[in-house]
């Protein structure tokens, strides 16, 4: 606890000392100003996931777990090779992919900085096939690789500190307090849908990034409309995955306007498909074929 206090507190101290980094986002390059380090957010997120891993219960099925895991390998074979060919190399470094699925009936999945992902067993009805989980990991690796927890990080700083920031760092125990209950919202562990709120325009870029990088791993990107069809059924119109994100008309038109960009990875464009055995591939049709997934005995 001591150390995480330690790190909160840095945090703070490089909106005094300085005006941090800027970070250019993957593919849409956007630019962010990030008052923290990939190491600070690291460590504070991996405790936090530790703690929540502690309490969650692993599945038992061991064919649903199996498929979580390998879409999710698949997805970050093609997202490292990314990087490392559009020198981003420095940035692989940071990763250490984990996926894992949960007895959790909620409809969510999230992933922590570094490449740590949860999906609930809830969502594997409405994802039906592997491409449909597929555009959901994406869009999981997505807020890893574009930095959003530590954008909401430094944004919460300066939003809550300002001009008083100095006497909150001087204050010692105050400061240590008041930034991780920040810390607490930005990763999100604490609530019940275990999951970050990112802003729209951070799921709307998300959604972007997880469609493109689910084309990449060789998933039809397609496969993202009927699925969120899916989810507007599911929930009346209103998903209870990704709440914060832009009603599920407006992201399907979003999506919609993005795909002539994500087929063209999809077809072998700059970014050729990574194969991998065992995996789910296309049909000559361009459909995904269906997964049945088992229910709970």
């Amino acid at each position: 606890m001591k150390k995480v206090k330690v790190l909160l507190l840095a945090v703070v101290a490089a909106v005094v000392t300085g005006c941090g980094t800027t970070s250019t986002v993957p593919i849409t390059g956007r630019k962010q100003n990030l008052l923290v380090s990939d190491e600070q957010v690291l460590s504070l997120s991996n405790q936090q996931y530790q703690e929540y891993m502690k309490s969650a219960r692993p599945s038992v099925n061991a064919a649903n777990t199996a498929m979580v895991k390998r879409v999710g390998q698949k997805l970050a074979q093609a997202v490292v090779s990314y990087l490392q060919s559009n020198g981003m190399a420095g940035d692989v470094s940071q990763y250490q992919w984990e996926f894992n699925l949960v007895q959790d009936q909620n409809v969510n999945a999230f992933c922590m900085p570094g490449g740590k992902i949860v999906v609930y067993e809830g969502l594997l009805p409405v994802t039906q096939t592997e491409g449909a989980l597929a555009i959901v990991l994406g869009h999981e690796i997505a807020h890893a690789v574009a930095r959003h927890s530590a954008e909401r990080l430094s944004n919460q700083v300066k939003q809550q500190y300002g001009s008083q920031i100095l006497g909150t760092v001087l204050s010692g125990a105050g400061a240590s307090t008041n930034v991780q209950q920040i810390s607490s919202t930005v990763f999100g562990l604490g609530s019940s849908l275990g999951a970050a709120a990112y802003s729209r325009s951070q799921e709307s870029e998300a959604d972007h990034l997880g469609l493109i990088f689910a084309a990449m791993a060789g998933y039809d990107p397609q496969a993202a409309v009927p699925f969120w069809q899916r989810m507007a059924s599911a929930s009346g119109g209103g998903s209870s995955l990704f709440s914060d994100h832009p009603s599920d008309a407006k992201r399907i038109a979003n999506i919609q306007g993005w795909m002539p960009e994500a087929m063209t990875y999809y077809r072998g464009g700059s970014t050729p498909a990574v194969s991998s055995p065992n995996t789910t591939t296309p049909s000559s049709s361009g459909t995904m074929k269906t997964i049945h997934i088992p229910t709970k005995k």
